[in-house]
């Protein structure tokens, strides 16, 4: 996964569900702002509904920092309007739902799971070059947590807007940060 960091994303087109409508995104949208693309199996399933409430629940956190969220399963936009329309906890989704029935992007993000025809649990990161900074994939039964994500994110933009500087394990915004030197080698 490591071929990923700092890779641009490759180009895509799809639809979304997204604030009641449907909308075309493509790779175009993932620029000029930081972005997750955040993949997950299936609409109607267990755990998925859990991640993406709790991305719901702290997408406006997502927003201040600037970023924006993306969804994304094998199933249509369609189904995902009506997962929309029939469940509490994915009702409360304000954030843009991408159907990939073909699989394109999940095969773009190397995340498809060709016998099943469904995404793996992935999760990456995109600066607002378009380039992918954080890649993390979880097991199908694995799920993931909104607010590690957020800390990640955090970590991410400070390092990029604050050259030679590196953030440690733990580090939580306002923490202190590490400057890589000859005097730290040996000495953490």
């Amino acid at each position: 996964m490591s071929a990923y960091i700092n890779q641009e994303v490759k180009p895509f087109n799809a639809t979304a569900f997204h604030a009641g409508e449907f909308v075309e995104v493509s790779e175009a949208d993932l620029k000029g702002k930081w972005s997750v693309v955040f993949f997950y199996p299936a609409d109607f399933t267990f755990i998925c509904p859990t991640e993406l409430g709790d991305l719901a629940d702290s997408y406006a956190e997502f927003q201040k920092i600037g970023v924006e969220i993306y969804a994304v399963s094998t199933d249509t936009h369609f189904t995902h309007k009506a997962w929309h329309d029939s469940s509490e906890t994915i009702g409360k989704i304000t954030y843009p739902m991408i159907g990939d029935p073909t699989g394109q992007i999940s095969r773009n993000f190397d995340v498809m799971i060709e016998e099943a025809g469904l995404a793996e649990r992935g999760t990456f990161v995109i600066d607002p070059e378009g380039k992918i900074q954080i890649v993390e994939i979880n097991s199908g039964s694995v799920g993931r947590d909104a607010s590690e994500l957020l800390r990640k994110i955090k970590a991410a933009q400070y390092v990029a807007a604050n050259p030679g500087e590196v953030c440690p394990a733990k580090w939580k915004e306002g923490a202190e940060t590490l400057a890589p030197s000859l005097d730290l080698v040996g000495k953490i």
